[in-house]
């Protein structure tokens, strides 16, 4: 199906999509987020999906495999030379999408509390997007029924970060909350036990039962965790490592500690 190919550089949805690839303040005017790459697009809910490009270098090729798919949605064609402007990767494979974004409420991610037990991960200042985009993927693979993350945690819509998701974002709750401390009290009100991953803790990560309504606490990458914000956890635990590393990267320790407990949960 041929359509009217979009070659200028200046063109009015061009720019847009650069915009919102560059700045967080567009994403939230326009509460839109870019994604990249067949994966990204295959994976998005359809009813989701504001506008889909396609560069002319794969045109038949992506109309031929996903034809029914794309029946139903807005989307362009653009030259190869726009497309290339429009990517934030070094090698384009020569499709994007404007996806509509997600918004959840804490009350919506403890709703099945009664039905099965919960697990959360909370992040503190976490300011590497490939680090968030890993925690969420990891955290669907282990089974987690949210991320809670402080304001200033890394902007989840970035496109690096939706790139280290590998689609994980469709499907994983998130909040972003102004006031962590507060938030951690509303899980515990709500029986969520929380453990901070923290040098100083007393035990090790694997002395503890995670069979029961859990969330994990992860701290900056540089920083670790404020005090006061250790302080509000139930128990701050640590992970043993052997010769001179004084601590493993929060992406890393957040997947040991969900895996942990995905085990413990298994076994059971």
């Amino acid at each position: 199906m041929k359509k009217h190919m979009i070659t200028s550089l200046s063109n009015k949805s061009v720019k847009e999509v650069v915009q919102l690839s560059a700045k967080a303040r567009e994403r939230n005017k326009q509460d839109l987020f870019v994604v990249e790459g067949i994966k990204m697009f295959r994976e998005a809910p359809a009813d989701r999906i504001e506008k889909v490009y396609i560069s002319n270098r794969v045109e038949k090729e992506i109309w031929g495999q996903y034809e029914a798919r794309l029946s139903g949605m807005s989307y362009e064609i653009v030259s190869d030379e726009v497309f290339a402007k429009m990517s934030d990767t070094k090698t384009p494979q020569g499709i994007l999408c404007l996806v509509r974004q997600y918004h959840y409420r804490i009350e919506e991610l403890l709703a099945r509390k009664n039905k099965k037990q919960l697990l959360f991960i909370l992040l503190e200042d976490i300011q590497d997007p490939g680090n968030l985009g890993t925690i969420i993927r990891t955290g669907e693979g282990a089974g987690v029924d949210g991320i809670i993350m402080s304001s200033q945690t890394a902007d989840l819509y970035n496109p690096k970060t939706i790139r280290s998701t590998m689609g994980s974002v469709y499907r994983v709750p998130f909040v972003y909350t102004q006031d962590l401390r507060e938030t951690m009290g509303i899980l515990q009100n709500q029986g969520v036990s929380i453990y901070a991953a923290h040098l100083g803790g007393g035990g090790y990560y694997d002395e503890y039962d995670y069979r029961k309504h859990t969330a994990f606490l992860i701290g900056n990458e540089g920083n670790g965790l404020k005090e006061e914000t250790a302080g509000g956890a139930d128990v701050c635990l640590r992970i043993p490592m052997e010769g001179e590393v004084e601590s493993l990267n929060a992406a890393v320790a957040s997947s040991v500690l969900m895996y942990e407990a995905y085990r413990q949960r298994r076994s059971r």
